[in-house]
């Protein structure tokens, strides 16, 4: 049996795995047209609005409704902790419950709430809204994420996620716009501030999408939507999955916290999961938009026309580091290219007393942190796909603990009283974004470590594989894609 050659050139990549059949390219094809629009389209209107907070408060909020010292960072970190404490029961529901109804009904109600922020006269008011807010949105990251580790193979997760997670950066950017909008089109009309009618606008665009969900989402194998997928889909489906290693069916029970506990891919990927998220708030800072106030020479709209910018480059920066993962570097160096641009801008904020154009550059340079977030939560379904309960347990679990640390640290690091320098902040930004270059080399190092030599093939080539199910678990593998020039037999082993 010939072995892999190195990483594959740039003029090998394809979109499809070279030994897909014609029906499973089939299969892939549709699975992508159901599944990467729709949920690209529910994460840009979930952006919008989390992100419009940020604008309606440079928009006239601040005025309108007395806020004063810190409670702006308040009012975002009561929509975290909203966000976490939404979670957590979704770490043992995710595997018993139609993700087809799921997706759409926390997006038509984080929409019916975000509606109800129109009408907000005091900061009180405002903070109950946010939580709420943040409560629906909660489980919808983890479960795209789960949807996408259901149905496909580990190297083709990441540029699948990249898309999906365009809709941050285009949510927003939108917000940005919309704001702007709103305050130069709509301030005054029905006596309501333009900085109102965003929110108004958001939902309107926010529960039809909800509702759409239902027809698209084809759930997971293991509870299909059976609108768009057959029978011979799931057969093709199954086959495809579990010739690789990826168990398709599972439900969560006791014995699941048990085998977590015990598993270190948990452990790792949660540190590594929790210098990310604080390795990226100042994506979430406002720190932008703030400095681009405290210059004092825009007004409301063209504020909100400038902090389109930052997240416009995020789009690009989105998509070149999700589809150099699958198809050259793997996770480590696609987690490392992205946060060293990310160091860099960081870098020049630290230093600050720099020429006005050091600033916007480092500013422009923002949304790479969060670039390689497809990356790390593709890396994850890779890891455990051998088991549905303990994927979705984990994802949902890091996810939960890692943006749970965000409700906190930004209280301590990126207060609104030292807005636009936060001398704290982007220090303490850019020592997790190194730990967490680090630590992500550490985990290729100890995956590959803990190969056999018949496992030193293609990740979705494993030579040896369990049963597939809860209770058995394959070899960890190297995330690293590959070009392969033969397609071994897969060979199961009574466990």
């Amino acid at each position: 049996m010939d072995k892999t050659t190195g990483p594959r050139k740039w003029y090998q990549i394809r979109w499809f795995s070279p030994d897909d059949t014609k029906e499973e390219r089939k299969l892939i094809t549709k699975l992508d047209l159901l599944i990467v629009p729709y949920v690209f389209l529910a994460y840009w209107v979930k952006y919008i609005d989390q992100a419009n907070i940020n604008n309606a408060y440079v928009a006239g909020l601040k005025e309108d409704l007395g806020f004063n010292g810190n409670e702006l960072v308040h009012v975002q970190t009561i929509y975290v902790v909203g966000a976490v404490l939404g979670q957590i029961p979704f770490m043992f529901l995710f595997t018993r419950i139609p993700m087809h109804w799921l997706v759409p009904l926390l997006d038509i109600l984080w929409g019916v709430f975000t509606l109800l922020q129109y009408r907000v006269n005091s900061y009180a008011e405002l903070m109950a809204y946010r939580f709420l807010v943040g409560w629906f949105e909660a489980a919808y990251f983890p479960a795209v994420h789960f949807i996408f580790g259901s149905w496909y193979r580990g190297h083709e997760i990441a540029r699948r996620g990249g898309f999906f997670y365009v809709g941050l950066t285009l949510g927003t950017l939108t917000a940005a716009l919309l704001q702007s909008a709103a305050s130069e089109q709509l301030e005054g009309v029905a006596g309501l501030a333009g900085w109102r009618w965003m929110y108004i606008i958001c939902a309107l665009i926010t529960i039809p999408v909800g509702f759409l969900g239902y027809f698209l989402l084809p759930g997971t194998p293991d509870i299909p939507n059976r609108l768009f997928i057959k029978d011979h889909d799931l057969a093709v489906a199954k086959k495809r999955l579990e010739r690789t290693g990826h168990a398709t069916s599972g439900h969560f029970t006791l014995g699941t916290l048990k085998k977590a506990a015990m598993s270190w891919q948990v452990w790792a990927f949660l540190l590594l999961d929790i210098f990310f998220w604080n390795g990226s708030i100042n994506t979430s800072s406002g720190g932008y938009l703030l400095w681009l106030k405290s210059l004092k020479r825009y007004s409301a709209g063209r504020l909100n026309q400038l902090g389109a910018i930052s997240p416009a480059l995020g789009i690009f920066y989105v998509l070149f580091v999700c589809f150099s993962s699958d198809l050259l570097w793997g996770p480590a160096w696609a987690i490392t290219v992205a946060h060293v641009w990310n160091s860099i801008g960081l870098i020049i904020l630290v230093v600050w007393n720099v020429p006005e154009s050091a600033l916007w550059f480092a500013f422009m340079t923002t949304y790479s942190a969060v670039a390689m977030s497809s990356v790390l939560y593709g890396w994850v379904n890779t890891q455990l796909r051998y088991s549905p309960a303990e994927r979705a347990f984990t994802l949902v679990l890091i996810n939960t603990v890692s943006q749970s640390t965000t409700a906190w640290t930004p209280l301590l690091v990126f207060k609104t009283v030292d807005a636009p320098r936060f001398v704290k902040g982007y220090p303490f930004v850019l020592g997790n974004a190194i730990c967490l270059m680090l630590f992500a080399h550490w985990i290729s190092w100890y995956i590959k470590r803990r190969r056999t030599p018949a496992d030193e093939i293609d990740e979705e080539y494993p030579p040896h594989q369990h049963h597939l199910g809860s209770e058995h678990q394959v070899s960890p593998v190297d995330d690293t894609p590959r070009l392969i020039q033969e397609f071994p037999p897969t060979k199961i082993l009574e466990a």
